[in-house]
């Protein structure tokens, strides 16, 4: 064999080689921005599973209450249209990518909050209610829920913030532009929230 073809095929082993290795780093990277990008989606379903935990439990808290606090009309009203609002919105993993829909996200699941919240003073009202055995349940389940809403609003934003991190380190950074990895959405804090709040009583 001439010396010129062995070191052309040398030179083509190698090319070839050097492109296998290139395209198992670059599937790699990709495979790890899906696996990261699924992270988020699921910890964003978690973040819905609470969400819809509180929609759920609300209708039978309204009702007990309800009993008890047949003029406290408006409250009831609002916590219904706060409950409507927050179904009416078209919740698909894009909202994720669309600031725009998180924020209007946010805004309803903050108004369903303050609602329930009145409606829990509403509640301390009644003392009748308060040592209402139903009504206990109801209101540590709902507790337990907003709870568990802050827990899993705290992991999303670890995780985008993993996911942001990845998405905007190089040389990953040139490939999830390359593939449509943008950067996600946290969840922020209301207007006003930084400030203490009064107790009145």
């Amino acid at each position: 064999m001439k010396k010129n073809t062995i070191i052309l095929i040398s030179v083509i082993g190698g090319i070839i080689l050097l492109a296998i290795l290139i395209a198992g780093w670059a599937t790699g990277l990709y495979n790890s921005l899906v696996k990261s990008d699924e992270g988020v989606n699921q910890a964003w379903a978690q973040v819905q599973n609470q969400y819809q935990r509180r929609v759920d439990l609300i209708p039978n808290l309204v009702e007990v209450v309800k009993g008890y606090a047949a003029h406290e009309k408006e409250v009831f009203e609002k916590v219904a249209e706060a409950r409507a609002s927050v179904g009416k919105l078209q919740v698909t993993p894009e909202i994720l990518n669309n600031p725009q829909l998180f924020q209007k996200f946010q805004e309803a699941q903050s108004s369903m909050g303050s609602w329930l919240s009145r409606l829990l003073a509403v509640a301390e009202n009644y003392p009748q209610l308060k040592a209402n055995e139903n009504f206990l349940q109801l209101q540590v389940q709902l507790e337990g829920t907003e709870n568990r809403i802050a827990v899993e609003r705290m992991r999303f934003n670890q995780v985008v913030q993993e996911y942001n991190v990845r998405v905007r380190t190089f040389p990953t950074s040139i490939f999830a532009g390359m593939f449509g990895f943008g950067q996600k959405q946290y969840f922020q804090s209301e207007p006003g929230a930084d400030k203490v709040p009064k107790v009145k009583f």
